[in-house]
């Protein structure tokens, strides 16, 4: 069935580690926590790399969660994985997608994208996806 999951998210992001790579970048590593509400009503932990260039507002990251919990009545686990890019502080390409057969127990067969919304500083997300029929 193909069917889009709106809601809200709450996400906290700290440092793992920093490291740097003399001339070319200082890329960043970071924890992702995040509470999920509505249509999707989850927890989720990941890693992101994130590198920021010698330009204010531009760099890119990418990342990887596992989501747990219950997508409109279905529960179980599934795998994200994120990149983006930002261009003088206006995100550019910004792609979010469930990693194929990451789906277990009611979400087993789950594939889709999710797209990230901020404003006023509050996230909210649509995510458009197919989950074969309930067994």
């Amino acid at each position: 069935m193909k069917a889009t999951a709106k809601g809200h998210f709450d996400v906290k992001v700290s440092p793992l580690t920093e490291g740097a790579r003399k001339g070319v970048w200082a890329p960043g590593r970071m924890s992702i926590d995040k509470r999920f509400h509505g249509d999707l009503e989850a927890v989720s932990e990941g890693e992101m790399l994130a590198a920021m260039t010698g330009v204010k507002g531009s760099g890119g990251y990418t990342a990887i969660e596992q989501v747990r919990g219950t997508l409109q009545g279905r529960s179980g686990s599934f795998l994200l994985q994120h990149s983006a890019l930002m261009s003088n502080g206006v995100p550019g390409e910004w792609r979010v997608v469930v990693i194929p057969d990451s789906g277990t127990e009611g979400l087993k067969g789950l594939s889709g994208h999710l797209a990230i919304t901020i404003r006023d500083g509050q996230h909210s997300y649509a995510m458009e996806y197919t989950l074969p029929e309930a067994p």
